[in-house]
């Protein structure tokens, strides 16, 4: 199970290749951040060591001019910039990018649960019926073992591993956000308004989130759980689904 655990001080084990993309950044960032705090500390310890009124009790006043010194000071902090902007430019993008996805997943937004869709398998026969269902908390005293408290659900999402799947998402109310760490997604959910993102799940698992936009009152008990399975596993779960709904 991908969720958080307690006193956790780093990132989950992404599961795709836009989060893995992020925790790369993220320590190519920190690399940058760690050897300008290491000079700049340098330097001021130097500077209190050097210029104080022991050793210098009667200071000197110089008007000088160094030109070389200035375009240096200049160009570094300009190319570390854009040592950093580069790759986290193409990982904007790749965020938004859709690639011809398998299966398309509608995500919708409630005060305080989450409705999903599934209408990639209706056919011309005007019965057929979408899979659709909600998917709330769990209360507290209806956990089994093993299950996580204010993060297990009653409905989970179910996609296939190693496929593209597209997630459109909304809201029916007020603002929400559709988030999952492992997963490396975080998307809002805008009444009257359609989102999308893409996900291509490297490993079958089970990957928890919450609503990440605070929704109300009852914004902490709305959680996120979808479930990566095997294709031959997706098949069989999407035709019980159809099962059921035809048999109504």
């Amino acid at each position: 199970m991908d969720a958080p655990r307690p006193w956790a001080m780093g990132f989950q084990d992404p599961a795709t290749p836009i989060m893995q993309g992020i925790i790369d950044l993220h320590h190519d960032i920190f690399f940058f951040l760690t050897a300008v705090t290491f000079f700049v500390m340098w330097m001021l310890a130097r500077i209190l060591f050097h210029f104080n009124e022991k050793k210098n009790p009667i200071p000197n006043y110089y008007l000088v001019h160094g030109s070389t010194l200035e375009i240096v000071w200049t160009l570094i902090p300009s190319f570390i910039l854009m040592l950093i902007a580069l790759p986290s430019f193409a990982l904007l993008y790749s965020t938004d990018e859709i690639v011809d996805p398998a299966v398309t997943i509608k995500v919708i937004g409630h005060q305080w649960y989450w409705s999903y869709e599934y209408s990639d398998y209706l056919s011309d026969n005007p019965q057929d019926s979408s899979i659709l269902f909600d998917s709330y908390m769990v209360p507290e005293d209806e956990l089994e073992l093993g299950d996580l408290r204010l993060l297990e659900v009653d409905n989970r999402v179910v996609i296939p591993a190693k496929t593209h799947v597209r997630f459109i998402i909304t809201a029916a109310d007020v603002l929400h956000s559709w988030a999952i760490p492992s997963l490396g997604v975080k998307c809002d959910a805008i009444p009257g308004r359609l989102n999308q993102t893409s996900l291509f799940v490297q490993r079958e698992g089970i990957y928890y989130g919450q609503c990440s936009e605070i929704c109300g009152i009852n914004h902490a008990f709305m959680p996120i759980v979808v479930e990566a399975v095997s294709v031959e596993d997706y098949i069989s779960w999407v035709s019980q689904k159809l099962f059921k709904i035809n048999k109504r």
